[in-house]
């Protein structure tokens, strides 16, 4: 939230020149009404509504956000020619792409604990894995798997948002059903 004169930013506690060559005190944010602020030729502007930057890049100059693709993006220069790399096109990874990435991540981090167990199975005889320990292995490769084709579905950015919502009940104030549907994984 900010003063401004000929879309300049006014600082409290500074003196400023209009464009008539007037110099205003330094003070004139605490002993000026907002009406003789206005009359001064000054402008209030509000700060711009926050936006979450996992889905949108900024803001436009007229305040519209910026969308970050959900699609992998070929790089291309000015004219229309791909960017190279190493002889590779430079690729920049959608949403789509880094959410699914993240989600074999933690799949891998969620089953790395008892992979000791499978591999001991397959290297010392008369050795078995625990059958919870396979029931838990199968349900987070199930879990990683509808959380990717919940991804792969997200036909827009609104329905890809909405896999990050946290479903909630009619309580005042609501209360956490469970887990959204981009961190539906399966308990310990």
């Amino acid at each position: 939230m900010a003063w401004k004169y000929n879309n300049s930013i006014i600082r409290a506690g500074k003196s400023w020149t209009n464009d008539e060559g007037a110099t205003h005190p330094k003070n004139w944010a605490s002993v000026w009404s907002d009406e003789d602020k206005i009359a001064a030729g000054l402008v209030w502007e509000d700060d711009p509504a926050p936006f979450d930057n996992r889905f949108y890049w900024g803001r436009q100059a007229d305040g519209t956000l910026i969308p970050r693709s959900l699609d992998d993006v070929n790089e291309v220069d000015e004219d229309g020619n791909a960017i190279m790399e190493d002889g590779e096109q430079v690729v920049t990874l959608g949403l789509k792409s880094q959410a699914i990435a993240t989600v074999k991540a933690q799949a891998g981090g969620l089953l790395a604990p008892t992979d000791w167990m499978v591999i001991k199975a397959a290297e010392v005889s008369g050795y078995t894995v625990p059958s919870a320990t396979l029931t838990y292995r199968a349900a987070v490769r199930t879990a990683s798997n509808t959380i990717e084709a919940a991804i792969t579905a997200a036909s827009d950015l609104a329905a890809f948002m909405a896999l990050y919502d946290v479903p909630m009940d009619s309580q005042t104030p609501p209360q956490p059903t469970g887990n959204a549907p981009i961190n539906n994984w399966p308990k310990t």
